[in-house]
């Protein structure tokens, strides 16, 4: 255990497989920066406030595509679809060409990436980015939105991408 200001902590390995027992929603930020397309999967995803619309998400400070994506003057949130799992996991993946065939994609308003299929779209202005713990908080200030359909979304659990299933 690691210590805190208020007494031990729990072990990171505990900490790990408790969190993974919580389904999360699965969303793919994306931005373009001097022209080039970035993106990253996060599991963190979450409304902040109604008004204004603020979305927020967490990205490890070790990322190697977050500093590309940070001086972006806008970002796109890509809610994914349930049968989107694959995609998912190629933004996830270290050094792949996450835009390239057979990625889908359009640039949006802002020239933001959108990719294709997504349930749906939130285009953001960078609202603030405070480094938490051993990651980033990024709260952005949703300035359009565009739902696409009412397709189940993607979840990931237990360390797996699966579609939401609804009780009768």
């Amino acid at each position: 255990m690691t210590e805190t200001l208020r007494g031990p902590a729990v072990d990171g390995g505990l900490f790990r497989r408790a969190l993974a027992a919580h389904a999360a929603g699965v969303v793919v930020i994306t931005a373009q920066n001097e022209g080039v397309p970035a993106g990253l999967t996060a599991t963190s995803f979450s409304s902040v406030s109604l008004a204004p619309p603020l979305v927020s998400f967490y990205v490890d400070q070790g990322s190697s595509t977050w500093p590309s994506m940070r001086p972006a003057d806008h970002f796109a949130v890509n809610v994914l679809a349930g049968d989107q799992g694959e995609l998912a996991a190629r933004f996830a993946r270290k050094g792949a060409d996450r835009f390239a065939p057979p990625t889908r994609w359009r640039p949006g308003a802002f020239g933001a990436p959108l990719l294709a299929d997504a349930s749906a779209h939130l285009i953001c202005r960078p609202h603030s980015a405070t480094d938490i713990g051993d990651h980033v908080l990024v709260v952005g200030l949703v300035v359009e939105a565009t739902v696409h359909g009412a397709d189940g979304p993607l979840l990931y659990h237990q360390g797996r991408f699966g579609s939401f299933v609804p009780h009768d």
